[in-house]
């Protein structure tokens, strides 16, 4: 979902460079230990939003690194605004297009992408849109190291039956599915951190769908 444009939100992530970085070159891969000042592990939030999901994890883990890759620049501004006030030095922000997420991140680079409440692009034109599309998934493999995986959730069941379908296609191994992921064990539950979509749509009684898949050497 696309969010308002906030004037303040452009003006902020215009004078923070060093947290933010704007329509890179995809021709030039992003020296990310330069970015963080450290070579700590890498992980990837595809489509962050406001950014509760990832700048939470930043906050819970500041052993790891962690980047926000998102499109919309308001999002940015959101998601920047949280990042100074909490100090989150271990958060970048990455204003550009998942399409060219090989082309950001070097080869065997993250450890962890997430995908959280993509837009599930429902109509059968759209599919190669799809996050979990196999064009998609080949990029993945690329940056993510041999033991990455990537985490997807979603409301949206036409879009979590596609995604299985489309990794098991890709010959993906699947370590956890879940059809109701607020209702699995308190382990599992307490571990889960909410994005705002969630929240939303878990107050509503509607299920949430979640995978944890990699790929197999």
């Amino acid at each position: 979902m696309r969010l308002r444009n906030k004037p303040w939100a452009v003006k902020l992530v215009n004078e923070h460079p060093e947290s933010v970085l704007q329509n890179p070159d995809p021709e030039k891969k992003i020296d990310w230990a330069a970015r963080f000042g450290n070579d700590n592990t890498i992980e990837i939030e595809v489509g962050s939003g406001k950014g509760h999901f990832i700048t939470t994890l930043a906050e819970n883990n500041p052993d790891k690194n962690y980047v926000a890759l998102e499109l919309q620049t308001t999002a940015a501004g959101i998601i920047l605004r949280t990042k100074l006030e909490k100090g989150l030095d271990n958060l970048q922000i990455l204003r550009g297009d998942a399409a060219d997420i090989n082309c950001f991140f070097p080869e065997n680079s993250t450890n962890v992408i997430y995908l959280n409440f993509s837009d599930p692009w429902p109509k059968t034109r759209h599919e190669k849109r799809r996050l979990t599309y196999k064009s998609f998934l080949a990029k993945y493999q690329q940056v993510l190291t041999k033991d990455g995986h990537i985490e997807f959730k979603t409301d949206n069941s036409g879009l979590f039956a596609y995604s299985v379908q489309s990794m098991n296609n890709f010959g993906m191994h699947f370590d956890f599915v879940s059809v109701d992921l607020h209702h699995e064990k308190p382990e599992i539950v307490e571990k889960n951190i909410e994005t705002e979509y969630e929240h939303k749509f878990a107050a509503k009684g509607n299920p949430i769908y979640a995978l944890h898949a990699d790929f197999e050497a």
